[in-house]
């Protein structure tokens, strides 16, 4: 088969698919590999484990699929003509992070590789084999979009395409089938620093170095447990994600706008009042958030960020919903509850969590009681 042929017919059918953006690199154990085992060593992978499963299958992807000869990287723009983040100050209300504004990317980026293997299978005169992750599996998904030309990888880490910017969900094919390769992307970022200058948390401890630990998104979606009490006030009001590092970089400012609807915020989901997602039943949370990709961090979670973001509000007039929170099922919530009652109002709060104090029985929540009766 005329491979150039092939790869092209490939390419064109993805983007018949809705990708905006489609690659191809060789299989080969780049130098990224080798700084990601240096970045787990460092502890930067914080609590996500499964990112330190598996080191030999995401060195050398011939421990995922035998045989394998290539890599498709295939993008779609998910940038919606809404505002960022950094345009919206108003602390009575949440930010969630605009790639979970609509459904579930996993789900649909995943049908339409599977077409697209269909394709490849139906037009190849022979047997071939492929396996295709959605940042579901040990591949370094980032370095092989860099080496089929999709992007660079920015000093926030992200991937930016010169023409998209890095409003963009990724994707990948792995095939043993020898195709055409793409020539990998100079790094555009030059002596930029907006994005590591912009992050609240510091969590870019250099260029093209994120330790997760200290990262918006990371604590907000995650981490499972309590947000550390010192980078509470950095996470200041959002709820599930951070864009931060996205928004200010100059390579978004002309980003196209996606007009696909399954990417458009849902009901409430854009800059929702805090107020309207405290009270969340677990009802109500399946319900609103199903096939969002919001529904990973549980409504303990989701609560748990929305105390956070209502401590930070400065608005007494959430003391109520705090209040109501302190009394939730989960510790997770109460914990948070009490944190956001004692940077509302120090003075009525005292006597709340004292009297609480006396009826608690979880160890987690008692500690964090604890701790803020102790400072005042």
């Amino acid at each position: 088969m005329d491979i150039a042929r092939f790869t092209n017919s490939i390419k064109m059918k993805a983007h018949d698919l809705g990708f905006d953006l489609v690659g191809v690199s060789p299989v080969e154990s780049f130098p990224e590999s080798q700084f990601y085992k240096e970045w787990l060593n460092k502890g930067f992978s914080g609590e996500m484990k499964y990112l330190q499963r598996n080191p030999e299958k995401r060195e050398d992807i011939q421990n995922v699929l035998p045989g394998a000869k290539s890599v498709i990287s295939c993008a779609i723009n998910y940038n919606t003509d809404y505002s960022y983040s950094t345009e919206c100050a108003d602390k009575n209300k949440g930010w969630i992070s605009r790639y979970a504004w609509g459904d579930d990317y996993h789900d649909i980026l995943q049908i339409k590789l599977q077409i697209l293997i269909d394709y490849m299978n139906s037009e190849f005169p022979e047997e071939i084999h492929t396996k295709l992750y959605v940042d579901t599996g040990p591949v370094l998904e980032r370095a092989y979009g860099k080496y089929a030309g999709i992007g660079w990888v920015g000093k926030n880490t992200c991937l930016i395409n010169q023409e998209s910017g890095s409003w963009i969900f990724l994707g990948e094919i792995l095939t043993d089938v020898e195709l055409e390769y793409d020539n990998p992307v100079p790094d555009r970022c030059g002596t930029c620093t907006k994005c590591i200058d912009a992050c609240p948390t510091d969590a870019i401890v250099e260029p093209y170095i994120l330790d997760s630990r200290l990262c918006i998104s990371y604590l907000t979606i995650e981490l499972k447990d309590e947000i550390p009490a010192g980078l509470r006030e950095g996470v200041h009001n959002n709820i599930y994600g951070c864009d931060i590092c996205q928004d200010v970089c100059p390579w978004n400012r002309r980003a196209p706008v996606a007009d696909k609807a399954e990417f458009q915020p849902r009901e409430n989901l854009l800059n929702p009042d805090l107020s309207s997602l405290a009270g969340l039943t677990q009802e109500e949370f399946r319900n609103i958030f199903k096939g969002s990709p919001i529904k990973r961090t549980k409504r303990r979670g989701l609560l748990r960020n929305i105390m956070v973001a209502i401590g930070n509000s400065g608005n007494k007039d959430f003391i109520a919903h705090a209040k109501i929170c302190l009394q939730d099922e989960e510790p997770l919530v109460r914990a948070h509850a009490a944190w956001a009652l004692s940077k509302l109002d120090s003075d009525e709060s005292k006597d709340i969590l004292y009297n609480h104090r006396k009826v608690e029985t979880d160890e987690m929540v008692n500690e964090e009681i604890d701790s803020i009766l102790g400072s005042n």
